[in-house]
């Protein structure tokens, strides 16, 4: 089984003599001003908390956007710091953005565009020349800080998401030394709904430079190589999976990402858990009330109004239940300003009101609403004092969310209602399954959850933490840094 130490040998004995660069948008570690004073904060982000203990593993370069009001206060003459602060054991690289760069390259071609595009929701997605344009010019600057980073020495470089889709053809062309490779975190959609996307053959080109391309499931790769056979002139081999074009290969691969399950389990077994639950208790008050819980960033494919319409249709459907449970739904804001992102935001205060409204008493409410970031302790907490935990993601490429609800529940028990669009589907199919778009599916499953025996919830939880446990981070690493190291450097380097 993978973990950090088997991971660590892998890195010493095959990676010593070599530079490993990891490229992401969002960066680990971020310094922001508060009370006077600068403190620094891990990102409420998947991506970053899955990469984080690899990067500590394997020390190296992260290179990301410096978006914190005090990062340029606490990098050196060369914008770099080293990370963790409590234990530095890698470096974080800051990439500098203007304002109006953002605007394009992130909050308009990559999530107005791209991310719609990507995600079966039914959300038109927003293309315009002026977002392409900055998406290029900033998909260039981070090139050149990673060309900077890589020196003369053979590189591996570790490119994260839709962010980034030109960088490798880029980098491939300022210095074909380097080895790079790509992870795609989101769905890719199948060919036809990509014939939507303007620039699609340059587009496709740039992720070709990747030597290898990785996603979470084999039905995206296989929509990649789809897509790449009818859009692009390439030769597609659809056996060995890879793409070859200008004569040089792409090879391409699913590799389902996880989380450092033993890391997690043991934080939630911490006293700062504990404190946090005495604290919920307090806030919440429970009682002997049942409770259910979902934690999300506010997007429109979490399927968050669709889950709060299931606690109403669940009332509905079986009375007796009034008063008896209690659903917690935490909303992390996100991408406030996209006009998608603010109907949802609306959508969601709305339903929560009127399902209150509608079952509430002087002393009981269905939802609680909490409009803020949590602490890991505090999603920990939450994570342990839920009896029913709900992913209705509308479409996913995994979710961590539900692997991290699996992997706090060391108690072996807990029951984990997850969509069948979402990726981690695949591997916890001992959760209850549901269709998001069905209410009544999802209202049933609610009470499913609720009447489930417990020796039949141990069982499946017993089930659920065994598959996480096996298919951590570490292994997820451990099979990307060993396809990337059949790849050879040039013998001039």
């Amino acid at each position: 089984m993978w973990n950090k130490e088997s991971l660590h040998k892998l890195i010493q004995s095959k990676l010593s003599n070599y530079n490993l660069i990891v490229v992401a948008n969002r960066e680990p570690y971020i310094h922001r001003h508060v009370d006077e004073e600068i403190e620094c904060q891990r990102p409420a982000s998947g991506m970053a908390s899955a990469l984080d203990p690899i990067m500590r593993a394997c020390g190296g370069t992260w290179v990301g956007h410096g978006g914190g009001d005090a990062d340029r206060e606490t990098v050196d003459e060369r914008d770099r710091v080293r990370v963790p602060p409590e234990d530095p054991t890698y470096t974080l690289r800051r990439v500098w953005l203007s304002k109006k760069e953002e605007e394009g390259y992130y909050h308009g071609l990559s999530n107005e565009g791209l991310w719609p595009l990507c995600h079966v929701v039914f959300t038109r997605p927003v293309f315009e020349l002026k977002h392409w344009e900055m998406y290029k010019k900033v998909n260039k600057k981070f090139a050149d800080a990673v060309i900077e980073e890589a020196g003369d020495v053979p590189t591996f470089v570790f490119i994260q998401d839709y962010h980034f889709a030109l960088m490798p053809r880029m980098l491939k062309q300022m210095n074909p030394n380097l080895i790079v490779a790509q992870f795609w975190h989101i769905p890719w959609p199948n060919r036809e709904t990509f014939q939507a996307f303007p620039w699609k053959e340059e587009l496709l080109d740039g992720l070709l430079g990747n030597d290898l391309l990785g996603f979470h499931l084999r039905y995206h790769c296989q929509n990649f190589l789809d897509t790449v056979d009818r859009g692009i002139e390439a030769m597609v081999n659809q056996e060995q999976s890879e793409v070859t074009r200008g004569g040089k290969t792409t090879l391409v691969r699913p590799f389902p990402i996880s989380i450092d399950f033993e890391s997690h389990e043991k934080r939630a077994k911490s006293a700062e858990v504990d404190d946090k639950i005495r604290k919920f208790n307090r806030y919440f008050k429970p009682g002997k009330r049942l409770v259910g819980v979902g934690i999300e960033r506010i997007d429109y494919t979490k399927g968050i109004p669709e889950r709060l319409r299931a606690v109403d249709r669940m009332l509905e459907k079986n009375p007796e239940y009034v008063d008896k449970f209690i659903f917690i739904q935490v909303g992390v804001p996100s991408r406030g300003h996209i006009d998608a992102y603010k109907k949802i935001d609306d959508e969601i205060d709305r339903i929560v009101e009127e399902v209150n409204w509608k079952w509430g008493t002087e002393t009981w409410k269905p939802i609680h609403y909490a409009k803020r970031h949590f602490s890991t302790e505090e999603m920990m907490a939450l994570h342990r004092m839920a009896h029913f935990f709900i992913v209705s993601s509308l479409h996913d490429g995994m979710n961590l969310v539900s692997k991290e609800y699996v992997a706090s529940r060391f108690d072996g028990d807990g029951m984990l209602i997850l969509s069948s669009f979402a990726g981690a589907s695949r591997e916890l199919s001992d959760a209850i399954l549901v269709n998001p778009f069905s209410i009544d599916e999802l209202a049933d499953a609610i009470r499913q959850a609720i009447e489930t025996p417990e020796e039949e919830r141990r069982k499946r939880m017993q089930k659920l933490r065994a598959a996480v446990a096996e298919n951590n981070i570490y292994r997820w690493a451990g099979k990307i840094i060993s396809a990337l190291l059949k790849f050879d450097f040039p013998e001039s380097m």
